[in-house]
């Protein structure tokens, strides 16, 4: 397997993958951009010495180089990046392109995050397909700093579990141990944690994760109580719960179709599975809800509610506030009324921001909320050019009507500011066990 690793064609395309990943410009512990490596050495004589101390067992990782970022919601609180060099980059997705397809073939379909061909959408579908099916009941669970508490040990063990190749092994574990560098250029050993940034992080992190949702299905196997849908019917004629678990990196939930206490009795038997990794629950923010409350997962509101005008119930996915406010903060922030950046550079930013946002959202009911921030972000432009032009509301009449006095959207230097109301709002359609794996589609790589 080691031989994979190190292969021209594998470190070839973890080369091109790196270069092409939007922090190839991010220098990690060594000063060194893509950039550098390629107008200085040259992409063939780097990999060539990179394939050189590795077959030779001379490669060493260097410790990743810390950022701290503001955590989104406004809470005061930071993330930890960790940005390795690039060649552990390199490395490190090398190793990804060979661990990857021994690993994707013993996870389970209920877990979406950092996975190939699985998206949140997949996640919140599967969250609306069993909530309509009666699990009503959800433990809407966080694991409190997952990245950084996982245990080196219970790790290599799950690892070591499906490779045998010990040169590999050592790899893996060389980069778990390299240690951070911090802002303030002290070097810290790192004994627990997989640092967030780093191109094997989320594979190993749901390596380690498997192992909750192993338990959590286990029922769902062949011949086990809860495989078929008749099992499952006679399990609630008997009073005994039934669940399933959705899982998107360290963001989960457990929908349960019985009641509260039952529901509080996975929760034991969580934190129960979670502690042989080193991990536990957040008290802050793990709860247990009726659908019909509605919680918050992956940016979405996901309610059990009556349909207006009528007596039925179902469930629906709206766009959860915390991401409608942090839309409006990046607004606030670019359309500043004081701002003397150039329009066209603020308008193409604005489009970039907003249309990424709207087609994440677009599968929500949220039809009138888009209609609600592009009323928002127009009088926002439309306020600060006043300001930066000195127009009076005359010549924004002028400026942005045709001849039949119907409002123009504005633009700059011909950039138009995108309309969120043209996103077209559909269901996203439900693919449970049907997601297909990348290695059974032609041209995969």
């Amino acid at each position: 397997m080691f031989n994979l690793v190190h292969d021209p064609a594998t470190l070839m395309m973890a080369f091109e993958r790196v270069a092409g990943n939007k922090g190839a410009k991010t220098p990690g512990v060594d000063g060194l951009t893509v950039v550098n490596i390629e107008q200085e050495i040259g992409p063939y004589g780097f990999l060539e010495d990179l394939r050189r101390i590795l077959r030779t067992g001379e490669f060493r990782p260097l410790p990743v180089r810390e950022r701290k970022i503001p955590k989104p919601g406004g809470s005061g609180k930071v993330r930890k990046l960790g940005i390795p060099t690039v060649t552990d980059r390199v490395v490190q997705a090398a190793l990804k392109l060979v661990l990857e397809p021994i690993f994707e073939a013993d996870f389970k379909p209920v877990s979406y995050g950092f996975r190939p061909l699985r998206r949140a959408h997949d996640a919140i579908a599967e969250i609306h397909f069993y909530g309509t099916h009666g699990h009503r009941w959800v433990l809407d669970a966080d694991i409190e700093a997952c990245f950084d508490s996982i245990d080196h040990t219970a790790l290599m063990d799950r690892v070591r579990a499906r490779v045998k190749d010990k040169r590999v092994l050592l790899l893996v574990k060389a980069f778990l141990k390299a240690g951070v560098l911090t802002e303030s250029a002290v070097r810290e050993t790192s004994y627990t944690g997989t640092p967030q940034g780093g191109i094997l992080s989320p594979l190993l992190a749901n390596i380690a994760l498997s192992a909750l949702d192993e338990h959590l299905t286990g029922p769902w196997e062949p011949g086990r109580e809860m495989s078929t849908g008749q099992r499952r019917m006679r399990r609630r004629r008997k009073g005994l719960p039934n669940w399933r678990i959705v899982r998107y990196a360290d963001d989960f939930v457990v929908l349960v179709d019985s009641g509260r206490d039952d529901t509080e009795a996975l929760r034991e038997g969580i934190t129960d599975a979670l502690r042989p990794l080193g991990l536990r629950l957040s008290e802050a923010k793990t709860q247990v809800v009726h659908m019909s409350e509605g919680f918050d997962f992956l940016g979405f509101r996901i309610q059990w509610r009556r349909k207006r005008g009528s007596d039925k119930w179902y469930v629906y996915t709206y766009i959860a506030d915390r991401p409608i406010r942090q839309l409006k903060d990046k607004i606030r922030a670019l359309t500043n009324r004081k701002s003397q950046q150039d329009p066209r550079d603020v308008l193409r930013r604005l489009n970039q921001i907003m249309r990424g946002w709207a087609n994440y959202f677009k599968h929500a009911v949220a039809k009138v909320t888009l209609r609600t921030l592009q009323r928002f972000v127009w009088h926002r432009v439309i306020n600060w050019w006043i300001r930066l032009h000195r127009w009076r509301w005359k010549d924004v009449r002028r400026r942005l009507t045709d001849h039949n006095g119907r409002w123009q959207r504005p633009s700059a230097g011909g950039i138009e500011l995108f309309d969120l109301q043209t996103v077209t709002v559909t269901r996203y359609r439900y693919r449970g066990n049907t997601i297909p794996t990348p290695w059974a589609l032609p041209n995969h790589a």
